[in-house]
């Protein structure tokens, strides 16, 4: 699992801000995530490379690119039989320093936490009556099977959906898909819960192929107020988890 800002795979560049993308499209799979999360998305390894090598050649000609290099595929470094709770976001946040590869996370150091993540902190104490909290390192989420993952993986700083429709779309289908299609040693599917924050992440419904599902508007300051707040989706999840003889997850994070 992966835990605080250490990934499973040793990829941070010495430079985290704009070094290392130009290798990425050329490592093995094996090497970028971790080994069922490659199996799994295999089907589409040659777009994947093709992405890539975009947000490579983005950041070759100057731009900004965020997450760094060694962030970038890191919700594919958890391993995707773990999954069991899907948290779907829009894009990384397009400010320097905020954006880590785990959908609404942000480092630990990050003050102050964004906007959306601190109205998600509103909603779980509004819900479970659990503090909020002055970090946003959501990694004790992730050990539990808490898949944190974006709609696009990547973005140019200062630019909000500046990488939609350059091939991410394609990755992260086969990774709803392969999420959804898991199944257990005895042949049934695999317990899962998703929760659909926004009009990007509602989109991948069909894809789930039944499983339960929590959809509202996005977290963000211009949305939450329509819909998110009150949508009491962490104790919600848990309910349907504990339906499908799964262990709830312990949603409280700790002090760091």
């Amino acid at each position: 699992m992966v835990n605080g800002e250490d990934a499973l795979f040793d990829l941070e560049p010495a430079d985290p801000e704009q070094t290392g993308f130009a290798e990425l499209p050329d490592r093995p799979l094996e090497e970028l995530m971790a080994p069922d999360w490659a199996d799994a998305l295999r089907p589409v390894e040659g777009q994947l490379r093709s992405t890539l090598a975009f947000v490579a050649a983005q950041a070759e000609n100057g731009a900004h690119v965020l997450p760094s290099a060694g962030h970038l595929l890191r919700a594919f470094q958890q391993p995707l039989a773990d999954v069991k709770v899907l948290i779907l976001g829009q894009d990384p946040y397009p400010t320097p320093g905020h954006a880590v590869g785990l959908s609404f996370a942000v480092s630990k150091r990050t003050r102050p936490i964004p906007r959306s993540l601190a109205n998600i902190y509103r909603e779980l104490h509004d819900d479970l009556g659990l503090p909020p909290r002055v970090h946003g390192d959501l990694s004790a989420w992730t050990d539990q099977g808490v898949l944190l993952l974006n709609r696009v993986l990547s973005v140019t700083a200062g630019n909000a959906g500046s990488h939609r429709g350059k091939g991410w779309e394609a990755i992260t289908t086969a990774a709803v898909t392969a999420v959804a299609n898991r199944m257990d040693s005895a042949g049934k599917r695999s317990p899962l819960v998703a929760i659909l924050w926004g009009k990007d992440a509602e989109g991948v419904m069909p894809l789930l192929e039944g499983a339960p599902s929590i959809v509202s508007v996005h977290p963000s300051p211009l949305s939450a107020s329509r819909g998110f707040f009150g949508s009491r989706p962490f104790s919600r999840s848990n309910e349907l988890l504990l339906e499908q003889g799964a262990e709830p997850i312990n949603w409280e994070l700790p002090v760091l």
